[in-house]
C-alpha cells in the first residue's frame, strides 16, 4: 500500500491544489501521500508599496483555490497508471 501511494504520488503531475492519495483496505486508510500544489505567484506583476492591493490579490487567490478544491477533478495520466501497474 505504501509503495503504491508513493509511486503514484511521484507520477501524478502537480495541480493548482494539493492532491491526497490514499490506499484504503476494508474501509481503513493504510497509506496516504500528498502531491503538493504547483505555486502560482499572484504578486509577480504587483510592484510598489500598495499593501492593500497585495492583500486583495492574495485573498482572491485564496478563494480561487478553495473553489478549485471543491469542484475540481484530478487528472491521472494514462502513462502514470500503466507505470504503476507494471510492478
Amino acid at each position: 500500500g505504501i509503495a503504491y501511494t508513493q509511486r503514484l504520488a511521484k507520477l501524478i503531475p502537480p495541480h493548482q491544489f494539493d492532491v491526497a492519495i490514499q490506499c484504503v483496505l476494508n474501509g481503513k486508510v493504510i497509506a496516504r501521500e500528498t502531491v503538493r500544489a504547483a505555486k502560482k505567484d499572484v504578486l509577480a506583476k504587483c510592484y510598489g508599496g500598495d499593501m492593500t492591493r497585495k492583500m486583495k490579490l492574495l485573498e482572491k487567490e485564496k478563494e480561487r483555490k478553495k473553489k478549485l478544491r471543491s469542484i475540481s477533478n484530478v487528472r491521472v495520466p494514462a502513462e502514470a497508471f500503466l507505470q504503476l501497474l507494471k510492478l
